[in-house]
């Protein structure tokens, strides 16, 4: 499984958004490497921005 999947599983698994640095320590990788997998879930539209810096599934 690579980051960008485990990033997006960890956010589903979760009821409320979540900020990277959160997404980073549930899912124990780097937060860069959270940084990029939220990148390119944004651009794939899996993933919204709820409000400034949070991160939830669409």
């Amino acid at each position: 499984m690579d980051f960008k999947d485990l990033v997006f599983e960890t956010l589903k698994k979760t009821d409320e958004p979540m900020k990277a640095g959160e997404i980073a320590e549930a899912a124990g990788i780097d937060k860069k490497e959270v940084d990029k997998a939220i990148k390119l879930l944004k651009e794939e539209e899996l993933i919204e921005s709820p409000k400034r810096c949070y991160y939830a599934p669409k």
